[in-house]
């Protein structure tokens, strides 16, 4: 098994995990463990594209139809000599 070492932990954020694991019975490493499995296991469902999501948010405010504007007919390309 592998082993790693996180340096300049934040005081407070251990205080605040050793806490945890005492109430989860467990010692502060298995406790670390039991975290990192939980969130790197976890299915996941694969990040819309930016237009997906800006859809969804606004959803609930329902559809907006605009009209279609009157567009003009095609000019004939330039001629080149």
């Amino acid at each position: 098994m592998a082993s790693i070492t996180v340096r300049n932990l934040d005081d407070h954020l251990k205080a605040r995990l050793r806490v945890r694991a005492a109430q989860h019975g467990r010692s502060m490493d298995e406790e670390v463990r039991h975290i990192l499995q939980a969130t790197l296991t976890e299915e996941r469902e694969p990040a819309a594209d930016l237009g997906e999501r800006i859809r969804r948010r606004f959803a609930s405010f329902g559809g907006v139809e605009l009209p279609e504007p009157e567009r003009a007919p095609l000019r004939d390309p330039p001629e080149f000599d």
